[in-house]
């Protein structure tokens, strides 16, 4: 057996890991049923279509040639980096500082992974995200997140 893409072969192996280890970890709540699904139904339906999807890319890997084998390059550390330090800082500043500061700093650090990083598209993408999540999430899903910093005396 010839792996035709490198690249294909492994994000398909990766997918159908993780579909495995959802659909498996799903197996452990209550399933319900189609009418009254419990809680154990999505994620378990969901890691199974990501298992099928990850068999498909990794049976297209082994079975379609490609003209270099699209083979895997260099890991990016630094993209993995900053972005999980951006993710870790923002889960521990959101409670402190509020929806409308810590996103925009997410935002900013994780931009700052990218080769095309730009302040222009940074901010705009602030704006955009910030509003939209204020907007779906606090206004139209009624969700209790600061908004507002509490460390300033300001309620959430």
């Amino acid at each position: 057996m010839k792996i035709k893409s490198e690249r294909d072969f492994w994000s398909g192996l990766m997918f159908l890991a993780v579909g495995i280890a959802f659909a498996w970890g799903a197996t452990t709540y209550s399933f319900g049923s189609s009418a009254r699904p419990g809680p154990g139904y999505f994620p378990f339906g969901l890691g199974i279509l990501l298992a099928v999807l990850g068999a498909m890319v990794l049976f297209k890997a082994l079975t379609i040639e490609t003209e270099d084998g699209e083979k895997v390059g260099h890991f990016a550390w630094k993209p993995l980096f900053v972005i999980l330090f951006a993710v870790a800082l923002f889960g521990f500043i959101i409670p402190r500082l509020g929806m409308l500061i810590s996103l925009p700093i997410l935002i900013g650090i994780s931009s700052w992974a990218s080769d095309e990083f730009s302040w222009k598209a940074t901010l705009i993408n602030a704006v955009v995200l910030t509003t939209m999540s204020w907007v779906i999430f606090v206004k139209g899903l009624s969700l209790t997140i600061p908004v507002l910093p509490t460390i300033a005396g300001f309620g959430g």
